[in-house]
């Protein structure tokens, strides 16, 4: 452990986890990113597509391409933006609520194998720590701006 760096643990750390959710959607036709996308659209009311890439983290292109592959498995609808005549609206289908809730089942799986296996003192640590890392970042801490 002492050998390796902050980032590659984080890096290394997320693969595992992004491998994994990739593996666990292949045996629904789905993948990770259809599975966050289904989770960060609102189950009621649809959700802009213009707040979709912020709230994902995603670049546009990747998110558009998801999109598209959703909107053809039938999994979401998009709809003109009401008060935005301009915008789209994304709103889950039937089906797409039915493999919302499958992905939530599969998030909430996880989180409750990693805290039973670990301590509420070494969960609230590592959320302290990823905040802080999150922090410095958004802060321009770490490389500031010339």
């Amino acid at each position: 452990m002492k050998d390796k760096t902050i980032d590659y643990a984080l890096r290394a750390t997320w693969q595992a986890v992004s491998r994994m959710y990739n593996e666990e959607a292949s045996k629904y036709g789905a993948t990770m990113a259809t599975g966050f996308a289904l989770l960060s659209i609102d189950r009621d009311e649809g959700t802009p597509s213009t707040m979709l890439g912020p709230k994902m983290g995603m670049e546009a292109t990747s998110l558009t391409r998801t999109l598209k592959s959703m909107e053809d498995k039938g999994l979401i609808a998009r709809r003109p933006n009401p008060n935005d005549g301009r915008g789209v609206l994304i709103y889950l289908t039937d089906f797409g609520k039915e493999k919302r809730d499958l992905s939530r089942e599969t998030v909430l799986k996880f989180n409750d194998i990693i805290k039973a296996n670990l301590s509420e003192e070494k969960i609230r640590h590592f959320m302290e720590v990823t905040e802080t890392i999150s922090e410095l970042i958004s802060e321009k801490k770490i490389f500031p701006e010339k």
